[in-house]
């Protein structure tokens, strides 16, 4: 079932630097709402502010601005963008981004150390709540938040970033894979539990489809996007989120002795039993892990909806069949976290308030204000970036699978919002760890104990 030109076609690509993590949400400090409201401004397109073509350039035309991309699998469409946006209305925006391998949080500190500062930033909310007071402009005025108040995150009750984007992961699935393996229909909803999951696993197994599950192993997945489920899925509020975390900071709760540790490390053994890549686990090739799901050598990828970028790149088209089942925890069939996926706002747009001049600043709000107003921003961000947009007035319907699937669930009440917000250097130390367990290299109650060290070293 190998597609030969899909992949060479994609191994011609340049590899996206895909890291983003998961969270977004509230300490004791920060507040950041549900993703209720999302699926409520969906359909709120009667209460929508019209979006509008510009008719002539802005009273800023020739000014320059920057901003710095985290979110690499869409740097060229916001590239594309951004050249729009200059057209438009006559202010220059640089699209800047982090490398390969590199911490947004340690990129953008290491810009504002040389006085190279972006004008902005799309960044984790993480990232966020710690430089918002010191470097952030603060947009708590801004019309656009009466289109997405119940999305924006709070810190010390002021806003400080535009909410990019709304994001989900799960485990995704190709239907069509599945059932050309299996010759019968796939109904998603019916994995609902760990044992069904392995039940589909072994079927396809059993159908000559020898390992149906594609796991990345990127640190950024593995350490944020996997090992997260174990905050999230606690009570699926970010509140609860942080309330685990607390007591593994504090040593109250130790993490094997966590239930939602173990059902967790349980769904990762079935993962590795089924793994695509268990010859090399640690090998793995994320854009070859997106064609053997689209060349249907595989059924399942733990992924988000920031994926479909190396989806559509390895071949797939909107209209093919891909969504998600839940990263099913253990065999309650009513624990919402094997009846809904996980949905809410992630990266943010922040704008600098300290080495920006007060014109390329007002840039940065007319940037902004065009995304969420404008005809070529609302399209350009659902259309172009291909990301679920976090303002009800933009009514956009997305054009992938993955985001037509999330936008279904938030209506449907399948959702759980939790956002854990966790240090700035988690996804890279508890990642490795993670990246050790995938490899063989240490078992469940090793992977445990280093991890229990490295939330006691935040106290």
């Amino acid at each position: 079932m190998k597609k030969s030109i899909n992949r060479l076609a994609a191994l011609l690509m340049t590899a996206a630097c895909v890291s983003s993590l998961v969270a977004c949400g509230g300490s004791t400090k920060t507040e950041t709402a549900t993703t209720a409201a999302a699926a409520e401004g969906t359909t709120a397109a009667a209460e929508s502010k019209e979006a509008v073509a510009p008719t002539e350039k802005s009273d800023l035309a020739g000014q320059s601005i920057t901003i710095l991309n985290s979110k690499g699998e869409i740097q060229t469409a916001l590239e594309e963008l951004a050249a729009t946006f200059t057209e438009e209305t006559g202010i220059e925006l640089e699209v800047l981004s982090c490398g390969t391998g590199e911490v947004p949080y340690t990129k953008v500190t290491s810009m504002y150390s040389s006085g190279t500062a972006p004008t902005m930033s799309i960044l984790d909310t993480t990232d966020v709540i710690a430089l918002a007071t010191e470097y952030g402009l603060d947009l708590s005025d801004q019309d656009w938040i009466q289109y997405c108040d119940s999305m924006t995150t709070k810190v010390d009750g002021k806003v400080y970033s535009f909410p990019f984007c709304v994001e989900g992961r799960g485990i995704i699935y190709s239907k069509k894979a599945i059932e050309d393996a299996l010759g019968k229909e796939f109904d998603p909803a019916s994995i609902n539990s760990l044992d069904s999951f392995k039940a589909i696993c072994e079927e396809l197994r059993a159908a000559g489809m020898e390992n149906p599950v594609v796991l990345s192993k990127e640190d950024w997945s593995l350490g944020a996007h996997q090992l997260g489920y174990i905050y999230d899925t606690n009570d699926g509020t970010t509140a609860g989120a942080d309330k685990i975390m607390a007591a593994l900071k504090d040593g109250s709760q130790k993490v094997e002795d966590y239930d939602r540790f173990n059902q967790f490390m349980d769904t990762m053994d079935v993962i590795l039993e089924y793994n695509y890549n268990k010859e090399d686990p640690l090998g793995a090739i994320y854009d070859e892990d997106a064609m053997h799901l689209v060349d249907g050598d595989a059924a399942f990828w733990p992924n988000g909806n920031w994926a479909w970028p190396n989806i559509e790149t390895a071949g797939a088209t909107t209209d093919d069949e891909f969504g998600f089942i839940s990263f099913v925890l253990g065999n309650d069939t009513a624990d919402f976290a094997n009846t809904s996926m996980q949905a809410s706002p992630t990266k943010q747009l922040m704008v600098d308030a300290k080495q920006s001049t007060p014109e390329q600043q007002a840039a940065a709000l007319e940037f902004i204000n065009w995304l969420v107003n404008s005809e070529s921003g609302q399209k350009g961000l659902v259309e172009k970036l291909q990301i679920i947009p976090a303002c009800s007035n933009n009514t956009v319907a997305p054009l992938d699978p993955l985001s037509r699937d999330i936008v279904a669930k938030m209506a449907d009440g399948h959702t759980y919002s939790s956002s854990f917000v966790a240090p700035s250097d988690h996804w890279s130390v508890v990642g490795a760890i993670m990246q050790k367990y995938v490899a063989g290299e240490t078992d469940r109650a090793g992977a445990a104990s280093e991890i229990d060290a490295y939330w006691q070293k935040q106290a």
